[in-house]
């Protein structure tokens, strides 16, 4: 342009091929300056708006001397007008600009670059959407004749039927959602061959005849395929059109009718590509395969004809083959066969489902032996991300009865168990320089250390599932073998390394590790025996039965007289010891005893000078004890005939650690529990007990001095032994000092510590909650055990429950600034500071969790320790509390049903609870929500509002108010805060957020069952109330505004929190409400108004922002269901619509009439509604062009992604994803 300015008067636009190319080359130009550059785009955005701008775009794009940058931007001026004003066009218009499309199409060869030929296409998907089936009728024999030309021709066809295949089935289109019923049609009538339609559909109307030619273009794509992957020739040309055919198949198979596909030899013709030495084919069809297997809903027949030729020896020999060819060595990885690698194991894996969910349609002789042994090497595969797959696949097939029995399968269970015996070793121990080729991949898969914990916990899972149900099927020869291998492996735990040494002691030491790998073996095994013995009852000879218990009996006793100076190694043993008591030898209660004694008599020679090893000593006396607990529970009914002895024992044992009052209380919790579930003994005496141990506990919660205590918020100071702090911090100025961690602690410092911990330990609680959770745990409602705890504890807990409540309040107030009265008031941050816990989180903390254990270990000494110090009581304090609220809610009635209770529960929980920080607020939530749940229908009416209401408003103010302040952080960029602490903020905000909702989730489920109901002793109705029946706690809640109001509102403000997984929730537990709300009651109307103006506003507010964009799919439905719902009785959606800016009246009352006429079809009420709100909608980041589209490597499969990010249960489903924050470390005393 030559420093030329343009011209960008509307009035003045002369547009000229010249002009455009001059503005795009300033724009492309790195020499030009910022205000040339910003004209030049501004004049080309108005040559857009110009009436005469698809000419010009003709004009130019079909001038093939121009430049092709001048040419893509023609055809934009094309693609914005037919995008932005199709609707304004006549007929004769839309006719002309789809002759020029065909033009152009036409014109098309080998020379024009890449985006040229994309950008052609594109344009025509778009006039189809809007024309096609409707006055386009010629379109599909438009594409037959381009198919007819050059490879350059076909190409440009697989590229718009891949388009308006994706535009059509895959993506939220909201054009053609518009047109969904008749391009879906459209759609299949084209891609479909004509002897399939008749034979599928011969009553179909053909009124409207949009195809051409019988064959159909999934046949006429794999003519081409066949085509191309058949001849001799090394021509790239050829090859590339092979991949363009396979990615268009990509996306057509997923929906196409299967008979169709088995019409056009799919499968046989995508195994013949597998054939090819270029790896992009052989990777397109792998993965087209794996779209066609991953299909759902096929019936016996579709299945026989699209998986029976995967089952053809050559094609196993083939696909053997490739994963041979593809099986890359560790230490030098290629990364194009790697990837191959890894969707040939997916594939794999999708074919092992399928035979799974349908053994009977592939014959037995069908190389179903060979694909077994492929299934098999890939098990054994190094790269455990490709074992994983096959492993899983093995789960599925052991799952059918008719498979697991046949002889293919049953060969190779032998070698299966042994690859799991290997596999099951705590990869995640081992250092990440290793040499062993697994931790090598692990290291090439997988960037952070989250995502291999959660990763490596589902490979072991399946392991142990796989030996579970080997075992269940042939218990006798697969414990044999498991049982042979671990005395093998536990005799020679140390072959190789260093004798055990306290002094190096560590908790990943080799020997560990295998002794944990072949315990976990066991451990699964056991669980397989307790299953055969189950299920096949009357079914097996009782010699057999009795032969293996008898063996698995021996074995123990024998690994019992091993000696073990690893107190690692020991909890494992006692574990397993525990796990033959109570699983497959749980009827043989003198085993039980004898183990019962083994616990008793192992001693804990403690070695303070060595913290790792004196922290395991704690670790085994913790196990030990509550593996106690675990069989007390378990055969009380024969440890009560040995009471007396069993009584001694215990108390010569707890008298070793008579310093400990809480270690104590835990073992005195053993007699309690025998007592307390042994059914051979009467009640009366039973219980009067029971009482016995209760009485100085209650005594504890009745003394005069606690409840002055409880008073006053200094008072509680005391109590806590934190008197002094306030004094201490402000004396020594503590806010001054930005790193406390390297401040050591001076003697008054450390004095204070010592009496917060004295001080701890003399409160009731931590006794309380060990006799009421051995009073309640592992019980049903209607069992005499829980009855006779109803009736023991109905007495006491008013005794115990006025002060408890005093004391989680007053834990409460301790993180409110506002209560330190001696401090002064520019210190009140300093509160904040002492009580932001420390803890580990999963995915954002840096560093593995020992290694942040040892790091708050180190800093017990320093100021930073005090302030942990100072924490973790009050958190011992508040969570033990909440935790008693919990175990009480088990017992029904006898807690729910006080009238006086609501009221100051929720004042106790929620008075402060906007002082908790995120972190404590998430476990406040989640240690209630089992006390709301269990509310008995009998109690809701007095028991739910107070407390919902509490719960709601305070999650509310504290969310949002947290949100404000992530949002304020990223505005102001001020720096104060590092990378780690936002990122960990922002990550338990998250979790807050999730939590809360699915907290309202969980509430107003339709389908929620009511909890059992727990009758009173007296068999009446609690203290007089009336036994009302509101249905589930959904209709419950919907019909009590105290509750409604603040639920809804807090909803509201969800939609707006920067959280895709909460708001995509929340949206649709909104749409759940909307119908209920359609009536004249005086709360509908409230509600309807509510949601017809702040929440419609929310979803347009949140539509329009690009961080929501992958949720304008939930947004648009929940719009739609408000107006199609609530308009026709209110006209306050239609305002709401009229007042956002750029949409005129006549386009609104359209919308709204059309949403009318599409009310049974979800996806064109959504395409109405975003079409509507076009210009309002936001644009996520990559189609802004300010991101890079990433590495298709490194871009994981949906299965790969299960394995990374969520657990999987027995079945192989994903359970419900809970991000671990790993515990809090800041206590240093007991937890």
């Amino acid at each position: 342009m030559n420093g030329h300015a343009i011209q960008l008067k509307q009035t003045d636009v002369a547009v000229s091929e010249d002009q455009i190319r001059k503005a795009l080359e300033v724009i492309h130009d790195v020499r030009s300056p910022n205000k040339l550059r910003q004209e030049a785009s501004e004049y080309l955005e108005n040559v857009k708006l110009e009436d005469e701008a698809p000419h010009h775009g003709y004009t130019i794009a079909a001038d093939p001397s121009q430049p092709a940058v001048i040419r893509h931007f023609g055809l934009s001026l094309l693609d914005h007008a037919i995008r932005h004003r199709w609707n304004e066009y006549t007929v004769e218009q839309g006719t002309a600009l789809r002759e020029w499309e065909l033009t152009l199409a036409r014109n098309l060869t080998d020379k024009d670059p890449l985006y040229i030929r994309n950008k052609i296409a594109l344009i025509w998907v778009e006039i189809a959407k809007r024309s096609w089936a409707l006055d386009w009728m010629d379109m599909d024999e438009c594409l037959a004749h381009l198919w007819n030309g050059s490879l350059v021709s076909k190409e440009l066809v697989l590229a718009i039927l891949e388009m308006l295949s994706e535009d059509v089935f895959g993506h939220e289109d909201a054009i053609a959602g518009l047109r969904s019923t008749e391009l879906n049609r459209a759609c299949v009538d084209i891609f479909t061959p004509m002897a399939v339609l008749l034979d599928r559909f011969p009553s179909r109307g053909t009124s409207i005849n949009v195809r051409y030619g019988d064959e159909g273009w999934l046949s006429r794509m794999g003519d081409l395929l066949e085509w191309c992957v058949t001849q001799k020739s090394d021509d790239d040309a050829r090859r590339a059109c092979a991949v363009k055919v396979m990615m268009t198949l990509r996306s057509v198979v997923s929906w196409a009718i299967p008979q169709s596909l088995s019409t056009a030899k799919m499968t046989a013709r995508l195994c013949q590509a597998l054939q090819s030495s270029h790896l992009p084919i052989q990777l397109g069809a792998v993965e087209t395969l794996q779209v066609l297997f991953n299909r759902t809903r096929l019936s016996e027949e579709e299945c026989r004809e699209l998986i029976g030729p995967m089952f053809m020896h050559d094609t196993i020999d083939l696909l053997q083959k490739l994963y041979d060819w593809s099986n890359v060595n560790a230490t030098d990885i290629d990364e194009e066969k790697y990837h191959l690698l890894k969707k040939l194991s997916e594939l794999i894996h999708h074919i092992g489902g399928l035979l799974g969910e349908h053994p009977t349609l592939i014959p037995i002789d069908n190389g179903l032996d060979i694909f077994l042994r492929l299934l098999l090497n890939i098990a054994k595969n190094s790269s455990l991300q490709v074992s994983i797959c096959a492993l899983h696949a093995w789960v599925k097939i052991l799952d059918s009865e008719s498979l697991v029995s046949i002889s293919p399968v049953a060969s190779f269970v032998g070698e299966l168990l042994e690859v799991c015996s290997q596999r099951v070793i705590k990869y995640e121990a081992l250092p990440e320089d290793s040499p062993n080729p697994s931790i090598i991949f692990l290291n090439e898969d997988l960037d952070t250390m989250p995502e291999r914990h959660l990763f490596l916990g589902n490979y072991m899972r399946f392991c142990k599932m796989i030996t579970e149900r080997i075992v269940q099927q042939s218990p006798a020869d697969a414990l044999y073998h498991i049982l042979g291998s671990a005395e093998q492996v536990i005799s020679h735990l140390y072959d190789g390394e260093p004798a055990f040494s306290v002094q190096s002691y560590s908790k990943a030491s080799i020997p560990f590790l295998k002794m944990d790998a072949q315990c976990s073996i066991l451990e699964a095994g056991l669980k397989g025996s307790v299953r055969w013995l189950t299920t096949r009852v009357g079914e097996t000879d009782g010699h057999e039965q009795e032969v293996m218990l008898q063996n698995l009996k021996v074995w123990c006793e024998r690994i019992l007289k091993l000696s073990f100076e690893d107190h690692s190694v020991k909890e494992r043993v006692i574990q397993l010891a525990v796990g033959f008591a109570t699983g497959p030898l749980k009827k043989d209660a003198s085993f039980a005893f004898m183990i019962f004694e083994y616990i008793l008599d192992t001693k804990y020679p403690d070695n303070p000078s060595h913290p790792a090893y004196s922290e395991a000593v704690k670790d085994l006396q913790g196990l030990c004890i509550h593996e106690l607990q675990r069989l007390a529970m378990k055969f009380s009914d024969y440890l009560i005939t040995v009471f007396d002895d069993v009584e001694r024992k215990v108390s010569q044992v707890s008298q070793t650690f008579a310093q400990d009052d809480n270690v104590m209380t835990r073992y005195y919790s053993i007699l309690f529990i025998i007592t307390h579930r042994a059914s051979s003994v009467d009640p009366q005496p039973r219980q009067e007990r029971l009482e016995t141990f209760l009485q100085p506990l209650v005594a504890q919660w009745q003394d005069s001095e606690l409840m002055q205590s409880l008073t006053s918020f200094n008072n509680f100071c005391e109590l806590l032994g934190c008197g002094g702090i306030q004094q201490y911090v402000s004396q020594r100025a503590l806010h001054e000092i930005p790193d406390w961690s390297a401040i050591p602690l001076d003697e008054e410092g450390k004095a204070l510590q010592l009496h917060m911990q004295s001080s701890l330990e003399k409160l009731p609680l931590r006794a309380t909650k060990t006799f009421l959770s051995v009073s309640v745990e592992k019980l049903e409602p209607s069992s005499t055990a829980h009855q006779m705890a109803g009736r023991l504890w109905e007495k006491n807990i008013p005794m115990i429950l006025p002060n408890l409540l005093h004391m989680i309040s007053q834990a409460h107030a301790f993180h409110n600034a506002a209560n330190w009265k001696g401090l002064p008031p520019e210190m009140f941050g300093i509160v904040q500071r002492i009580l932001r816990d420390r803890f580990w989180q999963i995915g954002i903390s840096v560093g593995s969790r020992d290694e942040f254990y040892t790091k708050v270990g180190d800093t017990k000494n320093t100021v930073e320790g005090l302030a942990s110090s100072i924490r973790a009581t009050v958190r011992a304090v508040r969570e033990t509390g909440y935790k008693l609220l919990c175990y009480m809610g088990l017992l029904g009635e006898h807690f729910y049903s006080y009238k006086e209770l609501p009221q100051p529960l929720s004042a106790a929980l929620f008075t402060d609870a906007h002082a908790l920080s995120t972190h404590q607020m998430v476990i406040l939530v989640d240690t209630i929500r089992p006390v709301i749940e269990n509310c008995p229908v009998a109690s809701r009416s007095h028991f739910l509002p107070p407390i919902l209401a509490g719960l709601f408003e305070q999650l509310d103010r504290k969310v949002s108010v947290e949100w404000d302040k992530i949002e304020q952080k990223n505005r102001l960029s001020e720096g104060r805060v590092s990378l780690d602490e936002e990122m960990r903020d922002e990550s338990v905000l998250r979790q807050l957020t999730y939590t809360s909702v699915m907290l309202v989730v969980g509430l107003l489920d339709p389908d929620r069952p009511n909890p059992p109901n727990s009758k009173l002793a007296n068999g009446g109705t609690p203290n007089g109330l009336p036994n009302v029946e509101h249905g589930n706690v959904r209709s419950f809640i919907l019909a009590t505004p105290e509750i409604l109001k603040p639920l809804i509102l807090f909803c509201t403000h969800a939609i707006r929190m920067r959280d895709t997984r909460s708001c995509s929730f929340i949206t649709r537990v909104l749409g759940s409400l909307v119908p209920e709300f359609d009536t004249a009651g005086q709360i509908d109307t409230e509600v309807r108004e509510f949601l017809s103006t702040e929440v419609l506003k929310a979803c347009i507010t949140s539509l329009h922002e690009s961080y929501f964009v992958e949720l304008q799919k939930d947004l648009s439905q929940l719009i739609a269901s408000i107006i199609i719902i609530y308009a026709p009785r209110t006209d306050t959606p239609r305002q709401i619509l009229l007042s956002l800016p750029t949409i005129p009246a006549e386009k609104v009352d359209h919308a709204i009439q059309q949403l009318y006429k599409a009310h049974q079809n979800n996806r064109q009420q959504r395409a109405i509604v975003l079409d509507l709100l076009e210009s309002l909608r936001g644009v996520s980041i990559s189609e802004q062009g300010r991101i890079a589209k990433p590495d298709p490597k490194k871009i994981r499969s949906a299965i790969q992604q299960s394995y990374m990010t969520v657990e999987m249960q027995e079945d192989g489903k994903v359970k419900e994803e809970s991000p671990d924050l790993g515990g809090v470390a800041d206590m240093f005393g007991q937890p």
